[in-house]
């Protein structure tokens, strides 16, 4: 299976992907909580400014690529989106919580050494060390 994103589109992609980690209390996320996400000043490379407007045409380029979808509930005045790239009843892709963390981070970040990805990853999910870093990278190329 090709999968094929601009980086842009990568970067709302793993905001989802980590704002349903670290705060799944505040997920599915609004357009005003998911353009705050891809414009974060921490965990970001490159810091962006999207406004809004473009960040809501990128969430329509991945609705139509069947990437993401609105989780509005009846009654709901504000729509929310999240996520069906991965690990969802109907995304395609199965990821670990290890395969996640590191996919995650390369779409907010970019690339990266294998130590860098143990770092910033493990706040997404436990690493024994960089080797299992690298294995996981054997695993999902």
């Amino acid at each position: 299976m090709n999968i094929e994103l601009t980086p842009l589109e990568a970067r709302v992609l793993g905001c989802l992907i980590e704002k349903e980690i670290t705060t799944p209390e505040q997920y599915p996320l609004s357009l005003n909580a998911l353009t705050n996400a891809c414009n974060q000043k921490s965990n970001r490379e490159p810091v962006l400014d999207l406004s809004e407007s473009e960040v809501q045409a990128l969430i329509d380029g991945l609705i139509a690529k069947y990437h993401v979808n609105e989780a509005g509930g009846h009654g709901s005045r504000v729509s929310k989106y999240q996520h069906r790239f991965c690990n969802t009843t109907y995304g395609t892709l199965k990821f670990s919580a290890q395969e996640l963390a590191i996919v995650c981070e390369l779409f907010l970040r970019g690339p990266q050494t294998p130590g860098e990805l143990r770092s910033r990853a493990s706040r997404l999910a436990p690493f024994r060390d960089a080797t299992q870093v690298e294995e996981t990278l054997d695993h999902l190329a």
